[in-house]
């Protein structure tokens, strides 16, 4: 969809991460000084998505991360998972721990477990200053493991969900090495850069990738040529899957 923003299928369940679906224009920071600057817009509009099952939201704190049409979207959406403290600002949203798990039920009948896993929006101890966020695998019985980053900038704390999802199929990672300029954390990362993200890859070697958070904002330093040449310098380009805004694919997962 651009941005965050993709849309999914699991085990019949239409999944959406981190909706963000407004034009584009200039959205404040609260409490500092920052102005997020949005360049495109959605590569799907709202009106022509298909009903979702199930939200997961990095956090609900930024903008780029779920927007005013986005939160508007994930009210009417049953299943909203994201972290523990967004739980507790919205009753519309179930907040989850670090590997704590919830259970939905398929189409099918069958369950799907979804656990959250740890991430960090930015270098150790920004958490005051950027937020809290959580990542999310899903799991279930006969199906492949998805794991889905967030707003993740530590591949240290993404090798901590390898060990304990080894056998992930499909890693949608949140890159694009976002960056707010000296005003926020000297100007560190707040996602994967490229590099980052190769890496995380080979932590994760039956995985198809597909990286999100690469366009869409001004914010995100880091695009699809960076990754490309990372992922092949690090030997891992025939797992990458770069789709623009709008572009579907279909995935064999082991």
């Amino acid at each position: 969809m651009g941005g965050p923003t993709v849309l999914f299928t699991y085990a019949g369940l239409t999944v959406l991460t981190d909706p963000t679906f407004d034009a584009p224009g200039e959205f404040p920071v609260a409490g500092t000084p920052l102005v997020m600057t949005k360049t495109d817009g959605p590569g799907v509009a709202l009106e022509d998505l298909p009903d979702i099952d199930l939200v997961l939201l990095s956090h609900d704190e930024h903008e780029d991360n779920i927007d005013n049409s986005g939160r508007e979207l994930a009210q009417g959406v049953e299943h909203v998972v994201s972290t523990a403290e967004a739980g507790q600002r919205e009753d519309w949203i179930q907040g989850l721990e670090a590997w704590q798990e919830t259970t939905l039920t398929a189409p099918d009948g069958s369950a799907v477990h979804i656990t959250a896993v740890p991430a960090l929006h930015g270098p150790e101890g920004c958490e005051p200053v950027s937020g809290t966020v959580t990542g999310f695998v899903l799991h279930a019985d006969g199906l492949p493991n998805v794991y889905v980053s967030g707003d993740n900038a530590s591949p240290a704390l993404a090798g901590q969900v390898a060990e304990r999802f080894p056998e992930t199929s499909l890693a949608i990672l949140f890159a694009g090495g976002v960056r707010h300029g000296e005003q926020m954390l000297d100007n560190q990362p707040l996602t994967m850069t490229s590099e980052d993200t190769a890496r995380v890859a080979g932590l994760f070697p039956q995985a198809q990738v597909v990286p999100a958070h690469i366009d869409g904002w001004a914010h995100s330093r880091e695009h699809a040529d960076q990754l490309q040449a990372a992922f092949e310098a690090a030997g891992v380009a025939d797992r990458l899957h770069l789709l623009a805004p709008g572009e579907s694919t279909t995935l064999e997962l082991a």
